[in-house]
């Protein structure tokens, strides 16, 4: 998709808000999830709105550190929920374990700053040796596809684990109606809008979405129609007015002396649990920004470089944890509503973090941010999290395919990454895209090894075999074969004498 606004260009400050608001809207569900699973995992009572404002902070200095040139939201980490859990478990106080989620989120971040500093001095050449086209492009289409089940099931309000065994019930129909309505509408905004109604589909999709989904709930309240009930406004009874942030939390009421002889063991585990996940997001992150590099047209990984992104991904997720408690990521929803609107201005993801940062003072609004049904953002979760896997697909395109070296780099992410193999060890879960992203990087090194030798060597028949004189009777040859024949045999005789006698 042609973009509206490149990363520099300045949108009316009318639109500015707008599209902000739309990225807020796109990042929300997810951000504020990370914290609610692990509150009904561990009992703990992590503030949804220090995790907004973790968010809109660590996307802050990923900003400064990528030199506002990557625009991209950094939301809360799924892929730490298990690690975050670990913080509360053992029976340690609560205020231990918030101090846990700061201590993790460091230990994770270090880890980038660590691959950044390897990186400043190797370069990124290496990562496109390590991962072509043929390993990322499948990669991409994987984070979106991985996602396809939760915007499905959030969109019928059903848990679709148990395949075949759920009854859709009158909810999960309203729901789904929910779901479409607010799918449908983004799609029309989208295709058939004109000037800033093309822009900000995702917005008249929710809002849409969300007018439905009241008047359903307005007819719930009638006897015996509790089920078409979608929204709960009673959420509005218990607005938070002021953000738990994590970092009083852990010294509030806090006696760590009392705990000291358990606080050494306490911080080995933490770091078990953090720092391999950091190595696995790693890998998604640069999956993430060879997208989003494929979107403006600019590789982010040379301009700012992997070693901004990596500072900016890591220092941001510490700076965010300690707010919010949850470590930070970019977000593909953020990639996918820059694709979709055609805005990929950086000036939007700055006010977007501006916005998370002041509605988490800001009760009602948050609150009902927090009220949009899940069946509403599933709707348009199928466009978000479809827009990223077809991101990943274009860069197969870009592949040979007819090569069966590719192929089957492609066959080794993809199935795998489909079929959900992921690898637990103890406390620690190596996810299926990571799993399929190993597995392609092996899979392609296999089939290029030796490829530089046999190159070299069938450049050398290839010179052996061609004409020594002009008096030579010219043979006839496809003229595309030729030029690679003398391609390949300039580069043979340009080639270091030792490395040709090898």
């Amino acid at each position: 998709m042609k973009l509206i606004y490149g990363v520099k260009d300045k949108p009316k400050a009318g639109q500015l808000v707008l599209f902000a608001l739309q990225q807020l809207l796109a990042i929300l569900a997810a951000t504020i999830t990370v914290p609610m699973v692990v509150n009904s995992t561990t009992g703990s009572d992590m503030s949804i709105s220090a995790a907004l404002f973790g968010a809109g902070a660590g996307t802050l200095v990923y900003l400064l550190f990528t030199k506002f040139k990557s625009p991209v939201f950094l939301g809360s980490s799924f892929a730490f929920i298990g690690s975050m859990c670990a913080a509360f478990a053992g029976g340690i106080s609560a205020s231990l374990g918030y101090l846990g989620l700061i201590i993790g989120a460091i230990f994770a971040g270090l880890v980038y700053v660590v691959i950044a500093v390897a990186v400043k001095f190797a370069g990124v050449k290496w990562i496109d040796k390590l991962m072509p086209a043929a390993v990322i492009g499948p990669t991409v289409a994987l984070i979106g596809l991985s996602l396809a089940s939760s915007a499905v099931q959030n969109a019928v309000g059903v848990d679709l684990s148990d395949a075949g065994t759920y009854v859709m019930n009158t909810n999960s129909v309203l729901c789904l109606i929910c779901a479409l309505i607010t799918f449908a509408v983004t799609v029309v905004c989208s295709v058939y809008g004109k000037k800033m109604l093309k822009m900000i589909p995702f917005i008249i999709g929710i809002l849409s979405g969300y007018v439905v989904a009241a008047i359903f709930t307005g007819f719930s309240y009638l006897p015996g129609a509790e089920e078409m009930r979608i929204i709960d406004f009673t959420v509005f009874q218990s607005m938070e007015w002021v953000p738990d942030f994590t970092f009083i939390e852990a010294f509030v009421d806090a006696d760590y002396v009392a705990e000291g002889s358990t606080i050494g063991a306490y911080i080995g585990t933490i770091a078990v649990a953090y720092i391999p996940v950091a190595f696995v997001v790693f890998a998604e992150h640069l999956a993430d920004h060879k997208n989003i590099s494929s979107i403006i047209e600019t590789d982010l990984l040379a301009d700012p470089g992997l070693s901004r992104t990596l500072l900016g991904d890591g220092v941001g997720s510490m700076v965010g944890a300690i707010f919010g408690g949850c470590p930070n990521t970019t977000y593909g929803e953020s990639v996918g509503c820059v694709a979709i609107s055609g805005n990929a201005s950086v000036r939007t993801i700055l006010l977007t973090a501006v916005l998370a940062m002041v509605s988490a003072f800001i009760a009602p609004f948050v609150t009902f941010l927090s009220s949009i049904p899940n069946c509403v953002m599933g709707g348009v979760c199928i466009a978000l999290y479809g827009f990223i896997a077809v991101s990943g697909l274009k860069m197969v395109q870009k592949v040979d395919l007819n090569d069966n070296g590719n192929l089957f780099t492609v066959s080794a992410v993809l199935v795998p990454g489909v079929g959900g193999l992921a690898l637990t060890f103890g406390k620690i879960t190596i996810t299926a895209i990571a799993c399929a992203l190993i597995l392609g990087i092996l899979t392609n090194a296999l089939v290029n090894i030796g490829k530089k030798k046999k190159g070299v060597a069938d450049g050398e028949a290839i010179c052996e075999s061609a004409p020594d004189s002009e008096s030579e009777e010219p043979v006839p040859v496809d003229q595309s074969a030729a030029a690679e024949s003398e391609k390949i045999c300039a580069e043979t005789q340009n080639a270091p004498q030792e490395e040709k006698n090898e």
